[in-house]
């Protein structure tokens, strides 16, 4: 089966802007996972000294970071599913998620990061090389050492069951007869303020995903369900439907950034309550205020970016194709690093930078220096190969 299109596919105008979003929802993800050895919350490895500011961050990028990435993904689905066939689309999903899913989780990445969690919470005592067949025994936040989610590359597994999910609806929402709908619902959401209702489904889905907070509302994930960021990853589809959402988001990037930093001051300075069985009015407020003020966050960084940021130069070409690789490669290097630098005696601010600066090094130079410049290494990292037919 093959999508409507055409006898010869045409590929849509690229949006530089959704390119560059998409670098720099990468390094924002970078700084946080630096953030997160710092903070209070448990993690694979922690310095010795933790910090309320860097718990304070960590809060506040986890309401929109990840969401970012699910929403771009689904505007990049849109301009997948429009230049390729149905095939092409899965073959290329598969290609560039599973095969570094595949990689990380059984050969090197996600093994050193368990390792090095085992050691630092007094688990395992042994070199990596001792500890690699034990990898292999239970499974992770189980009691065992089989990281099945990929840790932090449970965004690669997570997004290719979206993409296999969400296929038949994509597919019927870029059928002709589907068009015209799709238009009057853009003319409506184009109207000021209606842009802000795509909040709704996600309030919906969020207070039923807290009905089983160990089930499907489990926020192990970045923070979020699963089931929340498959509303993220449709949403950016549907804004990828129809031009004049990303001229509405422009329109609507200052209010949406003064409403995010509002919700956000009512979030951090009145009561949580997630308990779905207890107060409902203060319930159903925490429930309305994350909701709403991740949307919010998210239609000021569309906004934003639609209005600055679609352009292209050298930069982002370079930058474009090394998002997925570092991503792939930065809580790794993070961890590894973080583990070497505990006992340093230095304050936390400069801690966090030094941190920060040699990862990003490290991770640059593993990349420039080998991924980018080998076939075998550009394949495993899920980047562009020559005269790889499924594209």
């Amino acid at each position: 089966m093959e999508l409507p299109h055409p006898p010869e596919l045409r590929k849509p105008a690229r949006q530089y802007d959704n390119d560059w979003l998409t670098v720099a929802a990468m390094l924002t993800i970078f700084f946080f996972h630096c953030a997160r050895f710092f903070n209070f919350e448990d993690w694979h490895v922690k310095n010795n000294q933790l910090d309320q500011g860097m718990t304070l961050f960590v809060a506040i990028v986890a309401q929109w970071v990840m969401p970012l990435f699910f929403i771009l993904s689904g505007i990049s689905s849109f301009y997948s599913l429009e230049s390729r066939t149905t095939v092409r689309y899965i073959g290329n999903r598969f290609r560039r998620l599973v095969i570094p899913l595949t990689f990380g989780t059984f050969i090197m990445l996600i093994p050193v990061q368990v390792w090095i969690e085992r050691v630092s919470h007094g688990q395992f005592d042994g070199s990596f090389i001792e500890f690699y067949p034990h990898y292999f025994e239970g499974l992770y936040a189980f009691g065992g050492n089989f990281a099945w989610m990929g840790l932090h590359l449970w965004y690669l597994e997570m997004l290719f069951i979206f993409t296999l999910l969400t296929f038949p609806l994509f597919v019927l929402l870029k059928k002709e007869r589907i068009q015209e709908r799709v238009s009057r619902t853009a003319g409506f959401f184009a109207r000021k303020g209606a842009l802000f209702l795509f909040g709704i489904p996600l309030f919906l889905m969020e207070s039923l995903v807290n009905l089983q907070p160990e089930g499907v509302g489990i926020r192990a994930f970045g923070g979020w369900s699963p089931l929340s960021y498959l509303v993220f990853f449709v949403t950016g589809f549907l804004l990828a439907l129809d031009s004049r959402y990303s001229g509405t988001m422009e329109k609507s990037r200052f209010i949406a950034l003064a409403l995010g930093l509002l919700t956000t001051g009512v979030m951090f300075f009145f009561p949580v309550n997630t308990a779905p069985l207890g107060d409902f009015v203060s319930y159903s407020l925490t429930v309305f205020c994350r909701s709403f003020n991740s949307w919010f966050w998210l239609g000021a960084v569309l906004g934003f970016g639609s209005r600055y940021f679609n352009f292209n130069n050298e930069i982002l070409k370079y930058a474009r194709e090394a998002v997925l690789p570092f991503y792939i490669l930065h809580q790794t290097v993070i961890v590894t690093i973080g583990f070497y630098m505990i006992e340093w005696e230095m304050g936390i601010m400069a801690k966090y930078l030094m941190l920060s600066a040699l990862s990003f090094v490290v991770i640059i130079a593993i990349y420039d220096l080998l991924i980018r410049r080998f076939t075998a290494l550009r394949f495993i990292f899920g980047m562009k190969v020559k005269n790889w037919r499924i594209t």
